[in-house]
């Protein structure tokens, strides 16, 4: 558990060194829209939830979601994402459709009657 503990904290300190160097806009903390944008997508195309065709647009540091799903999940998902990405706030107008969030039946088979003494 250490070792992996420690590799993690490796691979953390090294990696920022091969991903090349920041933008001074990176180091300040503050992002342009376009630069919050391109995080986003590239955020988008590696994860799952970019298999359901979201859309978004970036003005004024505020990142605005379109789109639909049947996976209550990937909403709140697509929020944290743009945060991550630098987002300041996050309009989510991501509509949940189909059966989304409803409970699941699950079949329950009978066993045999105990016998109560």
């Amino acid at each position: 558990m250490k070792r992996a503990s420690l590799l993690l904290c490796l691979l953390a300190c090294w990696l920022p060194l091969f991903a090349g160097p920041l933008s001074l806009s990176h180091t300040q903390g503050k992002f342009s829209d376009a630069e919050i944008e391109a995080t986003i997508r590239a955020k988008l195309a590696k994860s799952k939830i970019g298999k359901d065709g979201f859309q978004v647009h970036v003005k004024d540091r505020v990142a605005t979601w379109t789109g639909a799903t049947t996976v209550m999940q990937h909403k709140g998902a697509a929020t944290r994402m743009a945060k991550a990405a630098g987002a300041i706030q996050v309009v989510n107008n991501i509509k949940i459709s189909g059966e989304a969030g409803l409970p699941r039946h699950v079949q329950v088979k009978a066993g045999a009657p105990q016998n109560e003494p």
